[in-house]
């Protein structure tokens, strides 16, 4: 049987030691929590941003870097509506940073006769028409105090606000509507589009309509589900893959120090090593109290580390100023793979002093002293 009170109160003699050591490991194990908390918020809004609350398709451009630089002409509007089982299509253009108070705002530049506008519920004021005109989430408009009648600056332009709407997801109702040929001018895109999003007609399958269009127009993304929302762009598969480099560092670089740590003890205790196996201990047995050490440790670091992480991850949205529209969401499966890794460091760690502590020879030992 595995003695852990004895592995804790060795751990409890260099107490210097052990602090040092779990720190680097809830480091490790915060960093993780951290990118997987963001990641998967970064994925959730996505599955918002894709369907827009309304749309069953949403269209990009093919391997851009992230739907904000996606361009497609807007002639495809005639096809799609002439599609069958396609029953509306409706171009949207995306700013970012073109407010300069709330710099993570976005402004959607859509048709007002587009079937997505037609969700907004007024709370006051009514919908724009044609013109230096816009319609204002309420989140927005609390964080700007702005009024209907008043001025919303987009790209050192000057807007009416005709309207305060809140539509339930947060990056909209933390951002604005504008007309869409206003949007093409200050983008620069004229006749072009970021997105297109479609609906389908009813009966019409959306995995059915996705191969199709894939086939019809090769040089597009269309996203059908949620799930498929991180393939859309280059930066979420970025931060997916650095969240599991981090990861894989955390585990390499606390292993190393969990190993170092144990090595150290192992050479200061080894007439302790000596003596347990002079009274009968066995190899394994001695290899399990080195281990039990490791993984104490790492999961004392670990702990900490899962709240440092969850603090953390609400931090690095603030500082990149991504909290309108990002999120962090902390599931119990980032936390359980966090406290895996957690435990796979002191393992791994352990390993090389462990099989040290076991080739202690008490007769060599004892002739030392």
């Amino acid at each position: 049987m595995i003695a852990v009170v004895p592995a804790l109160a060795a751990l409890r003699r260099r107490p210097g030691r052990t602090f040092l050591t779990s720190l680097g490991t809830a480091l490790g194990i915060a960093t993780i929590v951290a990118l997987l908390a963001v990641g998967q918020g970064a994925q959730d809004a996505g599955n918002q941003f894709f369907h827009l609350g309304a749309s069953d398709l949403g269209l990009f451009q093919k391997d851009a870097a992230d739907p904000t630089t996606s361009i497609l002409p807007e002639s495809l509007l005639t096809t799609l509506r002439q599609t069958p089982g396609i029953a509306a299509a409706t171009p949207l253009i995306l700013l970012v940073g073109d407010i300069k108070p709330e710099p993570g705002a976005i402004v959607f530049g859509a048709d007002p006769g587009g079937f997505l506008l037609h969700r907004l519920v007024f709370t006051s004021g009514r919908m724009f028409g044609q013109g230096e005109q816009a319609v204002v989430g309420d989140q927005l408009a609390a964080q700007m105090h702005l009024r209907v009648g008043g001025t919303l600056t987009v790209a050192r332009r000057r807007l009416l606000v005709t309207g305060i709407f809140h539509i339930g997801v947060a990056f909209q109702d933390g951002g604005a509507f504008v007309p869409l040929a206003l949007a093409q001018q200050i983008s620069g895109r004229q006749s072009e589009a970021t997105t297109i999003a479609v609906k389908l007609g009813v009966g019409t399958r959306p995995a059915a309509a996705t191969r199709f269009l894939t086939r019809r127009f090769p040089g597009i993304t269309v996203i059908g589900e949620g799930q498929e929302a991180p393939r859309a762009g280059a930066n979420a598969q970025l931060l997916s893959k650095t969240s599991f480099v981090i990861a894989v560092l955390a585990l390499l670089i606390g292993g190393i120090g969990v190993m170092n740590t144990m090595l150290m003890s192992v050479v200061e205790r080894r007439a302790e090593f000596a003596l347990l196996s002079a009274v009968g201990w066995s190899a394994v047995q001695i290899v399990q109290r080195v281990i039990v050490e490791g993984v104490l440790t790492t999961l004392l670091g670990a702990m900490v580390g899962l709240l440092f992480g969850v603090i953390g991850a609400q931090l690095l949205v603030r500082a990149l100023g991504a909290q309108a529209f990002v999120s962090p969401h902390v599931t119990a499966w980032a936390l359980g793979r966090a406290l895996l890794i957690g435990v796979l460091i002191g393992v791994v760690g352990a390993l090389y002093p462990a099989w040290r502590a076991a080739r202690v020879s008490p007769a060599r030992v004892l002739a030392q002293r």
